[in-house]
């Protein structure tokens, strides 16, 4: 082995220089295991119509048959497309998560077609965040990953809590891939 300080050449698995002490450094396994960091989702303020459209669809229904409106069953349609849209606003949100490993980013999308698309820390150029006005008064926000590798590829985590947290751990996975 080559000293990576001095450029001495040593015996084979030394832990450090004979000539100047400095550490030497150790081969990587060769399967090193991916580990998973974190888990982003949409917030739920992000399908916030859909919750609501739901409410206004229940509300009217409700109106409907409490009025005794004829026919009665308009009320109850009212009311089972207004539960629809609360039960389809909920698998929309459970459909999009960002999930960051120890080497890579991975976005998934979708229930029944889905799409992919993953990362690799090292290849990150940049971490972006913005917070419009609504955003911050509820504490959520947008983050963008640039890059490198493409000028146009970009990940974008849409209205997401605490912003700049996941931001920092992104960085933070980012230089410790690195190191």
């Amino acid at each position: 082995m080559r000293c990576p300080q001095c450029g001495n050449d040593t015996q084979q698995g030394s832990a450090f220089c004979s000539r100047c002490g400095a550490r030497m450094f150790a081969p990587k396994p060769a399967a090193v295991r991916e580990y998973a960091l974190a888990v982003f989702r949409p917030s739920l303020w992000y399908y916030a119509n859909g919750f609501l459209v739901g409410a206004v669809l229940v509300a009217a229904g409700a109106r409907l048959l409490y009025f005794k409106f004829e026919p009665v069953q308009a009320g109850f349609v009212l009311i089972g497309i207004g539960a629809l849209f609360f039960i389809v606003t909920i698998v929309r949100a459970r459909t999009v998560s960002w999930n960051l490993t120890s080497d890579r980013l991975i976005e998934k999308r979708g229930l029944v077609a889905s799409r992919r698309r993953e990362m690799e820390l090292a290849d990150i150029r940049s971490v972006e965040v913005s917070k419009r006005v609504f955003q911050r008064m509820i504490g959520l926000g947008d983050v963008t990953i640039a890059s490198a590798a493409s000028a146009d590829y970009a990940i974008r985590l849409n209205d997401i809590y605490d912003p700049d947290n996941a931001a920092e751990t992104i960085r933070k996975a980012r230089l410790k891939r690195m190191a």
